[in-house]
């Protein structure tokens, strides 16, 4: 397969491949990493603890690697579509949609642009294989996991592109059924007031405020009116059609958050604790107001006119997030401090990730992963409707049938070699990984 082969023969120089690793993770990340050393030293040890975990926090080198990477199935149109950018197997779940329909989908866009809609899909089957060997499934089964992956993804794509209406489909309890559906049914269970029973508390003035405690700060009168102010030019970019009453904006405490997972290691964030939509105190909204990454993708999409459009990286995650998501939280905006961009978006008690634990025969995971395919053609199908023409001016989903037409089964094997050759990367790239790092070969994070 073209450009895996160049990759295994580079695996033939151990050296040049752990210093290749180091310095893509370096350069990615060198600016948080000099900020917050001890975070990267967190999501570092996260990593190193299997290869999967390593794969999750290393996009930036996966798409170092693409870069070099021939595609066939790409286009002046195919290579401009609205990706997740960094798919893998734990990047889906629930959420509540903007119309207070429980949605199953991809549930984070912290990664999106816009690129070769192969990207999604060879991200996404490179991680069904390590997942696959890492619960010693066997090559035959993984090879059947990944097809049921990609014919649901192709099928999918067939159905939109003979759909008038793209928006109206999703996951939901009416269209799912077995572990997806059970998903659905537990988030329903879920509540915003044991939410805030977990992140705040009553004052003595009966008002809430955040608990402190572990990963939260309290902030200076300066700091605080810096956000105060980057809240106040968020709330001018939600969408009018979105925004509620003014008194649901009252902010009634702010505090500072570190502590994320593996993908937002050192970036720094806050909470802000907003008026519901009465007065009621169960009624109080909990939003995440984080500083947003370079989206990995972005590293070596070469195209003046994307780059252009997007204001700053919150901006883009923004914007990304209300392309792929047919409808998107209300709450979700942008804003930036001091020149950077943030993202803002309610931290919502209905978000729960797809967790592959139980999951441990084949026969199990098919049918997970047929949802996970049409779920990932929806993204890349939705998102051009409505979508400024300035920068996605056709339909996806008619651009993807037509390069594949006719070669599909081609394309189901190419996309399988790939997930297995890649994945027999990726556990070498973890092993070079952990002994660069714990032998001090990453620059600022020796032990």
């Amino acid at each position: 397969m073209p450009g895996i082969t160049d990759l295994t023969q580079q695996h033939e120089s151990h050296g040049d491949r752990q210093t290749h690793i180091v310095d893509v993770l370096v350069e990615a990340f060198s600016e948080l990493m000099d900020a917050d050393p001890d975070a990267f030293r967190n999501k570092f040890r996260k990593m190193a603890a299997s290869p999967f975990a390593f794969y999750r926090g290393s996009a930036p080198l996966f798409y170092a690697d693409m870069e070099g990477e021939e595609d066939r199935w790409a286009d002046d149109h195919t290579s401009r579509v609205w990706i997740q950018g960094d798919l893998h197997a734990e990047n889906f779940g629930t959420y509540m949609a903007g119309d207070g329909v429980f949605v199953f989908d991809v549930n984070d866009f912290d990664e999106a642009y816009l690129g070769h809609f192969t990207w999604d899909v060879k991200r996404m089957v490179a991680s069904v294989a390590l997942l696959g060997w890492m619960k010693a499934i066997s090559d035959e089964n993984i090879t059947w996991l990944i097809e049921t992956y990609i014919r649901a993804y192709l099928q999918q794509v067939q159905y939109f592109a003979e759909s008038d209406s793209d928006q109206a489909y999703s996951l939901r309890l009416e269209t799912t059924d077995g572990e997806i559906r059970k998903m659905l049914q537990e988030a329903r269970l879920n509540t915003r007031v044991a939410l805030l029973d977990k992140t705040t508390l009553i004052d003595e003035s009966f008002d809430r405020r955040f608990r402190r405690g572990y990963g939260v700060r309290d902030l200076d009168d300066t700091e605080r009116s810096r956000v105060q102010t980057a809240f106040e030019a968020y709330l001018e970019t939600i969408p009018e059609a979105k925004r509620f009453r003014s008194l649901t904006y009252e902010i009634k405490d702010i505090v500072g958050r570190k502590g994320f997972g593996i993908g937002s290691a050192g970036l720094p964030a806050y909470n802000v604790l907003v008026e519901g939509p009465t007065q009621a105190l169960e009624n109080d909204v909990v939003l995440s107001m984080k500083q947003a990454n370079v989206a990995a993708p972005s590293r070596i999409v070469h195209d003046e006119r994307i780059a252009r459009y997007f204001k700053h990286h919150g901006h883009r995650t923004a914007v990304s997030q209300q392309a792929l998501q047919a409808h998107a939280d209300p709450w979700l905006g942008y804003t930036e401090m001091d020149g950077v961009g943030f993202v803002v978006s309610e931290l919502s008690p209905y978000v729960e990730d797809l967790d592959w634990s139980g999951l441990t025969e084949p026969e199990e995971m098919a049918p997970v992963l047929d949802y996970l395919g049409r779920a990932t053609a929806k993204v890349h199908c939705v998102a051009d409707e409505g979508a400024d023409p300035a920068i996605v001016d056709f339909q996806a989903e008619d651009e993807i049938v037509e390069v594949v037409s006719g070669n599909e089964e081609e394309f189901v094997k190419e996309m399988v070699d790939f997930g297995i050759s890649y994945s027999e990367i990726a556990r070498d790239d973890h092993r070079m990984f952990v002994d660069a790092f714990r032998n001090g070969q990453i620059p600022g994070l020796s032990n």
